[in-house]
């Protein structure tokens, strides 16, 4: 009667008001030595049962691993590769394990990674596929698992199912395609799938299977401890012709997440130096600026994000864009939408890097022409470091290369007395200090500002700074000093 009596412990389990008489009643622990019978029914109705039981309960599911459930569950997916019902409850079971620590651990010392693999090469159907990729996607997180995954092919299988579904227009196809992009994105740092799955997918691939892929793969490569040289060959293979041709087709049509992920693709490619003087050539910078209409914040924020990393030590790319009356416009529309913090950030710091990156005095006067040097004088003044130092450095910049065109708009916007509160600060930082008389000093090329300097007595300022616990500090203030004082 076993066989039954499971059948009928399976279908009281379906209705959640049962589920704890079932728990009270210790059927789990009862349950569980039917998982070694050799008989399918009884296989069946046992695991549909503990399931069923276990669900979304998760100190009876860490007590089912405690007791040896993985050993049981993996020994299922070997025996009975042929049952389908037995199989599919196992990956069910499976799949709401896989989540805990102790379950990675315990699987992690089986043979589970090839087996998954065999079924990922089995399914037929999207639903078995959907709950294979979600443990797949679960157990790559852990590294030793994440090994034995490529160690067993997993990369050949998502080769073929990206190929096989090439041109799908589909929702299910599209599912599996961002399933798919999504377990590559984990698998990435266990190399050398990437090099593998690309190749042979990059010329079939088209339209939003090549979007999943792709744009999606690359929206975390920087953050995936995915190697330089890696991203040099993705775009050495032809990646960005395929990116620039994806926005291009949907900046009319209005796809934001099309237009997210291919910008993404492209800041995070463009963040090696070879790959930045590669990109400029093919023209990405002015391709990217199509989307300077865009109203959508996403798009702005990755738009601006892409046109930072690309002008980051290129003085080409810098005086480009600091030459580009639209886009300096547009970014000092950005700089003042308070209602997106973040945009108006990555605005500022793109006004930022383009007078840092740039030599250029038709640079300066354009920025200033678009009113956006009195934005980089507030930005000095915020609360966060980094974003200070690159305002304050930007304009020491600016200021050596055409302090003329500047100086009123310094006056104006008081930059003295604001460098001054700083270095009166004590919570200001050692580095915004030291940038802050940096600056100082190329401002007493100003007549007029070396007198609002004199008057606001900064020289009573730096005495003290003298005297700080950060050599760098002491080192710009005395210099500073023998500047005003006529010594130097």
């Amino acid at each position: 009667c076993a066989v039954k009596a499971a059948q009928v412990l399976s279908e009281i389990a379906k209705n959640e008001e049962m589920k704890k008489p079932c728990i009270e009643a210790d059927l789990v622990l009862t349950l569980i030595p039917f998982l070694e019978s050799t008989d399918q029914e009884m296989l069946l109705h046992a695991g549909r049962a503990i399931g069923r039981i276990c669900y979304d309960n998760r100190d009876l599911q860490e007590e089912l691993v405690k007791v040896g459930v993985i050993t049981s569950l993996v020994r299922i997916l070997t025996d009975y590769v042929e049952s389908e019902p037995l199989i599919h409850v196992d990956l069910l079971a499976l799949y709401n394990l896989a989540d805990l620590d102790m379950a990675k651990e315990a699987l992690s010392k089986t043979k589970i990674a090839e087996q998954l693999v065999k079924q990922l090469r089995r399914a037929e159907s999207h639903e078995r596929l959907e709950i294979v990729f979600g443990i797949l996607q679960v157990l790559a997180e852990n590294d030793a698992l994440k090994v034995q995954l490529v160690e067993a092919g997993v990369q050949e299988v998502l080769s073929e199912i990206l190929l096989r579904l090439k041109g799908s227009s589909q929702a299910e196809d599209t599912c599996i395609l961002k399933a798919a992009s999504d377990l590559i994105v984990t698998l990435l740092p266990g190399e050398p799938i990437w090099t593998s799955v690309i190749i042979k997918a990059r010329q079939p691939l088209m339209g939003s299977a090549y979007f999943h892929f792709t744009a999606r793969i690359k929206n975390v490569l920087p953050f995936s401890g995915f190697k330089d040289g890696n991203c040099v060959q993705m775009v050495q293979l032809g990646v960005i012709d395929q990116l620039l041709d994806l926005l291009e087709k949907h900046v009319e049509s209005g796809d934001i997440s099309v237009q997210h992920a291919a910008l993404s693709a492209l800041r995070n490619l463009a963040i090696p130096v070879v790959n930045k003087v590669q990109m400029l050539e093919e023209g990405v910078t002015e391709q990217v600026q199509a989307l300077l209409r865009s109203e959508i914040p996403p798009v702005q924020l990755k738009l601006l994000g892409t046109l930072r990393i690309l002008a980051d030590g290129q003085a080409e790319a810098a005086e480009i864009l600091g030459q580009d009356p639209m886009l300096l416009n547009r970014l000092v529309q950005w700089c003042t939408a308070n209602q997106h913090s973040s945009i108006c950030g990555e605005a500022n710091r793109l006004l930022a890097s383009i007078l840092r990156h740039n030599r250029s005095q038709e640079v300066v006067k354009a920025i200033q022409e678009a009113q956006g040097v009195k934005h980089l004088v507030s930005m000095a003044t915020r609360e966060d470091t980094a974003m200070q130092n690159e305002a304050l450095n930007a304009l020491a910049i600016a200021s050596a290369i055409d302090l003329e065109t500047l100086e009123e708009t310094f006056k104006e916007s008081q930059l003295v007395q604001s460098l001054h509160k700083l270095l009166q600060d004590d919570n200001t930082s050692p580095e915004v200090k030291c940038n802050s008389i940096s600056l100082l000093c190329c401002l007493l090329n100003s007549g007029d500002l070396r007198q609002e300097i004199e008057e606001d007595k900064i020289k009573a300022t730096l005495d003290e700074l003298c005297s700080h616990s950060n050599t760098n500090v002491v080192k710009e203030a005395v210099t500073t000093l023998q500047i005003l004082r006529g010594e130097t």
